[in-house]
């Protein structure tokens, strides 16, 4: 905790860094030091426990117990994480006396798949984490759901590791339900730098959509009066620009360039606890990659979510940047919501994305006042959406180093269903994004026809 009498005061956990520690700003987060100098006001995180190090070998016993003293542990791994990683931190907190492992055979994020976890891990009281998305996911749900505690040793560079969120599957269809934060999580980069490089591909794509949500979140701030915060976005700006300039090095293993990349991903992963809500790092872009997961059925590329948000964040940042590059703001009208057509397509899920588009949209009058906000303000919204907008161009070669998929074809998707995504992703949920005024301006068609 905070010494409010003297804040500079050395955290204890501090003083157990190894010189090669790499966490950066984050350290700060979790002694709760770190001031956002927009406010002044110091921001503190759910997570006890946040250590980005060259290695942690020889430190997993001390950074568990810390976290969960006296608690009887089950390590959780499927079997390549257990390789990767679970072995070595199982006999790190020498097996027996309180300590058993699971390794999970067939892990899926589902109500039935977080059951059947819960079952056979049932006898422990805090369960440790060994990657991987669907596993770690699967584990925040289901002691969220149990009351237990759990910590965390990823097995990539991903965000999901700090949020308070799971990814659950239903039916199908991926809902993001709000649960709790891990204890504790504990990267190692030299496991992380033996991660398939189509993993560290797809954490860099999810981690730059920071300048698609960014605008999408200002603009629905500036035209509907969306609470915003950009506590996120001041602590993602210390790495940003490097790795974007660096890059290429991500692909090529490069230690400081990863962990460039695990700090911006833990800190993109803790936005939810510093606004609330998801906004800060999913909007539009996130909107396109539901909409592959959910119509894309049979035909699904197996494509990760990070890889689809990474395309659909290029996707958008040259709609955004074509947007803003005009001098003359958008004329909207009322939006139309095409019903009969979206239930031809889409079924009965065509019923809730009707509901959900209702929320944001501008009757005929509504139109008139947004229209009449945008003649007196767009060259000050405007001015501002590009402060903080990466140029398409600069985002393309910096995906294209990293060795990410920059097109819907690269996906494996057919062109066709891309551009639905594009069309049609506005309606699957009620955030307001420049896809709304894309669309009610009458620009959204021709930008998908011209291959979007």
């Amino acid at each position: 905790m905070l010494n409010e009498e003297n804040p500079e005061q050395e955290h204890p956990l501090t003083r157990t860094m190894s010189a090669r520690d790499h966490s950066g700003v984050i350290a700060e987060l979790v002694a709760g030091t770190w001031r956002d100098p927009g406010t002044g006001m110091i921001q503190r995180i759910p997570i006890k426990n946040i250590v980005i190090a060259d290695s942690l070998e020889g430190r997993e016993a001390a950074l568990v117990r810390a976290q969960h003293p006296g608690k009887s542990l089950m390590i959780v791994s499927d079997e390549r994480t257990r390789e990767a990683l679970g072995k070595r931190v199982y006999e790190a907190l020498e097996p027996g006396g309180g300590v058993r492992e699971y390794v999970w055979q067939n892990p899926h994020c589902t109500e039935t798949g977080v059951r059947e976890l819960m079952s056979e891990t049932k006898d422990a009281e805090a369960l440790i984490a060994i990657g991987s998305g669907t596993l770690n996911d699967s584990v925040k749900y289901g002691t969220f759901l149990t009351g237990r505690e759990y910590s965390v040793f990823p097995t990539s560079p991903m965000n999901a590791y700090t949020t308070p969120t799971a990814s659950v599957s239903d039916h199908g269809v991926k809902k993001s339900i709000t649960c709790h934060s891990a204890k504790g999580v504990f990267f190692d980069l030299g496991i992380l730098a033996k991660c398939p490089k189509r993993l560290v591909a797809a954490a860099f794509a999810d981690v730059v959509c920071r300048t698609t949500s960014q605008v999408d979140w200002l603009l629905s701030h500036r035209l509907l009066g969306t609470t915003y915060q950009d506590t996120a976005y001041t602590l993602l700006a210390y790495d940003e620009a490097p790795m974007l300039d660096r890059a290429g090095q991500i692909a090529a293993g490069d230690p400081e360039t990863l962990a460039m990349l695990t700090r911006s991903a833990a800190i993109m992963g803790l936005g939810t606890s510093f606004t609330g809500t998801t906004h800060s790092g999913s909007m539009a872009e996130h909107l396109i990659s539901h909409f592959i997961d959910m119509f894309a059925g049979k035909d699904h590329p197996g494509t990760s979510h990070g890889e689809q948000v990474g395309v659909a964040t290029l996707t958008m940042s040259k709609l955004q940047n074509q947007i803003l590059a005009g001098e003359e703001p958008p004329l909207v009208t009322a939006t139309r919501i095409p019903e009969e057509e979206l239930r031809a397509l889409f079924g009965s899920v065509a019923e809730k994305m009707i509901e959900q588009t209702k929320k944001k949209a501008f009757s005929a009058s509504q139109a008139e006042e947004l229209n009449r906000l945008l003649a007196e303000k767009w060259t000050e919204i405007r001015a501002g959406l590009k402060a903080v907008a990466l140029p398409y161009e600069r985002l393309f070669q910096a995906m294209k180093a990293a060795g990410c998929q920059l097109f819907g074809t690269d996906l494996g998707l057919k062109a066709e269903f891309y551009q639905d995504a594009v069309r049609y992703a506005r309606f699957v949920r009620d955030r307001y994004s420049i896809l709304d005024l894309a669309d009610d301006s009458g620009r959204l068609s021709g930008f998908v026809e011209g291959g979007c």
